[in-house]
C-alpha cells in the first residue's frame, strides 16, 4: 500500500484526505492519505522517508520551514515556501498552490497573459498568488493593511508594484484580475474590497473556501464578474500534487465532488 500525508498543526479540520482518498478510489489506486501533527517538521520528514511514505503535503505552521529539510524547485524557491513533498528519492519540494491559482482561472476560460491583477494580501497565500500571476504574464500590483508587507512582496516579484488598502478602490476599478489572498470574508460577512470598485471585466478568486460564497464573491456575481470561489484553488493544488506523486492525470470532478459533499 502507499501513504501519502499531510504535515501541519492543527489538521483535524483538512479536506485533503477525502478529495485524495477519492482519487485513489476512483484509479483503483491501494494507497491511503493520512494526517500528521508533527512538533518537529524536520523529524517528519525523516520519520515519513523511514517509514516509506511517497509524498507529503505541507501546510500551516511549516511551509517555510520545511525548505531546511528538503530540495526545493525553482517556483518553491522563489515563493519562499513548500506545501509539498515528493519523497520518492531525496526529499524534493514543491509549490502548488501557485499551479491552484493559475488551473482555477484556467478552468473558468480567464486568460491571465496581458492582464492587469491586484492581489490583497501579503500572507503566504499572496506569495503564491503573486508568483502564479507574474508567470502567467499578467502585471501584478499588492495591496495590504501594512504597506511594508506588500512592497517586500512586489520586490520579489517581476515588475510588481504595491500599495496600501487605501487605494485599492482605485487599483480593483482599472484591474482585470483580482485575487483575494487575505482571511476577510471567513469568519464575518465582509468584503476587503468595496462593492463600487468591482466590475462586469473583471475575474474574481476568492482563497477564502469556508463558506464557499463570500461577500466580495456576492458583490462581484451581482456586477457580472466572473467569480471563482475558494475551493476551486484547493482542488487544483491537490490536483498538482497528487499527478506530481503519482504520474497519473487525477480524476478532477471526483476530486472536486468528495471536497464539495464536506464543505
Amino acid at each position: 500500500m502507499q501513504v501519502y500525508g499531510l504535515l501541519g498543526n492543527p489538521v483535524g479540520h483538512s479536506l485533503s484526505p477525502p478529495m485524495h482518498e477519492a482519487a485513489y478510489d476512483e484509479l483503483d489506486i491501494d494507497a491511503r492519505y493520512v494526517t500528521f501533527e508533527p512538533d518537529d517538521v524536520g523529524d517528519a520528514v525523516a520519520g515519513a522517508r523511514a517509514l516509506g511514505i511517497r509524498g507529503l503535503n505541507v501546510t500551516i505552521p511549516f511551509k517555510e520551514t520545511v525548505l531546511d529539510h528538503v530540495e526545493p524547485d525553482d517556483l518553491a524557491t522563489r515563493i519562499g515556501a513548500v506545501n509539498t513533498v515528493d519523497l520518492c528519492g531525496e526529499p524534493t519540494g514543491h509549490n502548488t498552490d501557485a499551479e491552484g491559482v493559475r488551473r482555477s482561472f484556467e478552468h473558468h476560460d480567464v486568460d491571465l497573459a496581458g492582464q492587469d491583477a491586484v492581489v490583497v494580501g501579503a500572507g503566504g497565500a499572496a506569495r503564491a498568488a503573486a508568483f502564479a500571476l507574474a508567470d502567467a504574464d499578467a502585471t501584478v500590483h499588492v495591496a495590504n493593511r501594512t504597506v511594508e508587507r506588500a512592497e517586500s512582496l512586489a520586490a520579489d516579484v517581476p515588475e510588481a508594484t504595491a500599495g496600501g488598502l487605501d487605494g485599492v478602490q482605485g487599483d480593483v476599478a482599472d484591474a482585470d484580475v483580482l485575487v483575494n489572498a487575505t482571511s476577510v470574508g471567513m469568519e464575518e460577512d465582509r468584503s476587503p474590497v468595496p462593492a463600487d470598485a468591482l466590475h462586469g471585466d473583471l475575474a474574481v478568486l476568492d482563497a477564502v473556501y469556508r463558506p464557499v460564497e463570500t461577500r466580495l464573491l456576492r458583490d462581484a456575481g451581482e456586477r457580472g464578474a466572473t467569480t471563482i470561489d475558494g475551493a476551486w484553488m484547493l482542488l487544483y493544488q491537490g490536483v498538482a500534487a497528487f499527478e506530481l506523486w503519482t504520474g497519473r492525470s487525477a480524476p478532477v470532478e471526483r476530486m472536486d465532488a468528495a471536497l464539495r459533499r464536506r464543505l
